[in-house]
């Protein structure tokens, strides 16, 4: 009886489907998150950035939502190197893993009343964490399902990184809606705007532990990565920095 054996850099469908499971997840939590923050952020400004005017807190609050915007540069480019030096599985781990510990902080952090510039310190502290993992997410998670897709269908499992951003927010901002409307007003704003940021983080465990026993892309275990990476990009791509 013959047996087919795949070559080196070809992962077989098992594999990709579960590399499509592993990222969806992931990805689907950071904007997940992203939703959530953004759906509540009124009330994310009256608990943790009073300043006695409504609009200062709620620029504040989306000042702080901001900032993760700014670290996802710093993030793409540090977990990046990160991925061709150690692999893709495991960046995938960290980056979830962090965007987990920052979606934690801001479910558990106590509000301004209770400790004063502290809690708002914390927040800011979060979103740089999760706009640091997002960075590093977006590129690992690319090439990680690319890498595994079978010949010819790189750009439909690729695709799967912008279907689950949808599903995420829909998730999110339906979730956020289910909140506003069976939770009063009063407890909307002491507990229930945590209830999503709380789900987020039991989400983590689940995506890590799936990251974690994913097999490492056929085509990175077929290469040499770099001394640095980032040296690399800079001489042999100068014109697509």
């Amino acid at each position: 009886m013959s047996t087919t054996t795949l070559p080196p850099h070809v992962s077989s469908s098992g594999q990709a489907r579960r590399a499509v499971i592993a990222t969806v997840i992931g990805n689907g939590l950071e904007w997940f998150d992203f939703t959530v923050y953004s759906f509540f952020s009124v009330i994310i400004s009256k608990v943790f950035f009073p300043t006695g005017d409504e609009l200062t807190s709620y620029l504040l609050a989306l000042a702080t939502f901001g900032v993760g915007f700014v670290m996802r540069p710093v993030g793409g480019i540090v977990l990046g190197i990160y991925s061709d030096e150690y692999g893709r599985k495991a960046a995938l781990s960290a980056t979830i893993l962090l965007m987990a510990l920052g979606t934690l902080i801001i479910a558990v952090t106590p509000g301004y009343a209770q400790i004063g510039l502290a809690a708002p310190a914390l927040i800011l502290f979060a979103r740089l964490l999760q706009g640091f993992s997002a960075g590093g997410e977006m590129g690992s998670a690319t090439a990680f399902l690319t890498e595994h897709a079978p010949a010819g269908q790189k750009g439909f499992y690729s695709s799967w990184i912008q279907s689950s951003i949808g599903l995420a927010v829909m998730i999110g901002a339906g979730l956020g809606a289910l909140l506003s409307a069976w939770l009063s007003p009063e407890a909307l704003e002491s507990w229930g705007w945590r209830v999503p940021f709380i789900v987020g983080c039991l989400i983590g465990p689940v995506g890590f532990y799936i990251r974690h026993r994913m097999e490492e892309t056929p085509a990175y275990q077929g290469e040499q990565a770099p001394d640095s990476p980032l040296r690399e990009v800079i001489r042999s791509y100068p014109g697509k920095r």
